[in-house]
């Protein structure tokens, strides 16, 4: 790359003195085309204001007069408005400048003031075409312009008036050899094409080497590429395979911290459906065998209230263990054309009698149809009341409505309770999770299940007062 950078750096410094050279051979052209120009222009001043003054009668206006300046200013002005790059005016001998124009210049807004950097040149310019009587030409050259300005007297009323015109033309330094710098250039350009195309062939070839060995990996295991040859690519090469081996060894021990978190999570999960299990048939075992106990130390009619007692216990578990089958006997949903408004009806029937005995309100609203699996979609309804119920005051109310959100369907059960403990609010759908004492904590995670195997979600919503549990379906019939 450093032989790359010095040939480059020839190259240019070969075409600088090409382009210096052809510079310094068209500065002396433009410069006499310049100095053509500004007398053409000084030329042209003197025939507007030799028009101007035709015919001129009556006393000579002062200097200072506003209307002799402005007709000087658009005579100046108009004999410019055609030469690119010229500026000029007209000058007095004693009073100095009266007028300057510069129509055609490139830059913002019109220039008006005088160029402070050539007043001096400008002033002896115009002196000497006023002593002589005769135009003067001038040329002041710099590092990277020639001046060219020209003077003109002015015959006329007004006495010592000369007009003065000036452009400017960028100048260059010559050099020798144009043949041989370009000689140079293309000899150069040529070495370097050469050199480039065989160090880019060859990087090529081994890029693609490169390439090749990475299309080889099988699975998600970087492969272990062959070194080059080439001592830059190879500092690649054993970069990539070194990453490749500690990408390879970071895959190995996150597998096995998968492994282990499964396990432990399986195992917490176990131990606390066991926990869960184990409280919830206790409770009844030991209602039964304290039944039990004092049936047999009694009459016949205690022993009939004692096995009662046994009976409902039985009952309790057995309601237990098929909620523990519904958590894990999910089945595909069997979607159909639903009516909304029927599917709400018959869920609050179904819990008419335990809301007249709580002394609670139940109403449902909703309208229009959905593709639903009724059974599914009306069993997480149940619960969701029935949990409703159990913690609503007497005198309260709960509502069963739908909401529309574009194909999207909310089912929303709201109640007027004291609503969920701020403790319960993360583990809530959890099994084995309630706020009452004779609760199972079974109720909303098979709610939670039967939604999400309908490919739905339960959530608990924001509410003002009470509890706020929201359904979202996301097809609508």
């Amino acid at each position: 790359m450093l032989a790359l950078w010095a040939f480059s750096l020839t190259a240019c410094v070969a075409a600088g003195a090409l382009l210096v050279q052809i510079t310094g051979q068209s500065t002396a052209a433009q410069v006499q085309r310049g100095e053509a120009v500004v007398a053409r222009a000084c030329d042209l001043i003197r025939e507007r204001y030799a028009f101007y003054a035709t015919d001129w009668r009556g006393p000579v206006p002062s200097l200072d007069d506003a209307g002799l300046r402005a007709d000087l200013q658009a005579a100046v002005s108009l004999a410019l408005s055609r030469q690119d790059g010229v500026e000029g005016g007209i000058w007095q001998a004693e009073a100095g400048p009266l007028v300057y124009a510069f129509p055609t210049y490139a830059g913002t807004g019109p220039k008006t003031d005088l160029p402070a950097a050539e007043t001096a040149n400008i002033q002896a310019a115009n002196d000497q075409a006023a002593r002589d009587e005769a135009a003067i030409a001038r040329t002041s050259g710099g590092s990277t312009q020639t001046l060219l300005l020209h003077a003109c007297p002015l015959p006329g009323p007004v006495e010592g008036l000369t007009a003065w015109t000036m452009t400017r033309v960028a100048t260059a330094s010559a050099a020798d050899g144009l043949r041989a710098g370009l000689l140079l250039l293309f000899a150069l350009m040529l070495g370097m094409s050469t050199w480039v195309a065989w160090l880019l062939r060859d990087w090529a070839r081994r890029v693609g080497a490169m390439e090749a060995g990475l299309a080889q990996h099988r699975d998600d295991l970087p492969p272990t590429l062959p070194r080059t040859g080439e001592r830059d690519l190879d500092r690649i090469v054993d970069a990539l395979n070194q990453a490749g081996q500690r990408l390879t060894e970071a895959r190995r021990r996150s597998a096995e911290l998968d492994v282990r978190v499964v396990a432990a999570e399986r195992l917490a999960a176990l131990g606390r459906v066991a926990a869960g299990v184990a409280h919830e048939i206790r409770n009844p075992l030991a209602a039964m065998r304290l039944r039990a106990e004092n049936g047999l130390a009694g009459d016949d009619d205690r022993r009939r209230r004692a096995l009662l007692a046994v009976l409902e216990q039985i009952g309790r578990l057995d309601r237990l263990l098929g909620e523990l089958l519904a958590m894990t006997q999910r089945r595909d949903p069997a979607p159909e054309p639903t009516n909304i408004g029927t599917l709400l009806s018959s869920c609050v029937e179904r819990h008419a009698d335990q809301a007249a005995a709580a002394q609670v309100t139940l109403a449902a609203e909703g309208a229009g149809t959905a593709l639903l699996d009724t059974a599914l979609i009306g069993r997480a309804l149940d619960n969701l009341l029935s949990n409703a119920i159990r913690h609503t005051p007497p005198g309260g109310q709960i509502s069963l409505r739908t909401e529309c959100r574009g194909a999207a369907l909310r089912l929303v059960v709201e109640d007027t309770g004291p609503g969920v403990a701020p403790d319960l609010r993360d583990t809530l759908f959890e099994p084995f999770v309630t706020g009452r004492a004779d609760g199972t904590g079974l109720g909303l995670a098979i709610a939670r299940e039967l939604v999400e195997a309908h490919g739905g979600r339960l959530s608990l919503a924001a509410s003002d007062q009470g509890a706020r549990f929201v359904i979202e379906l996301q097809e609508r019939a």
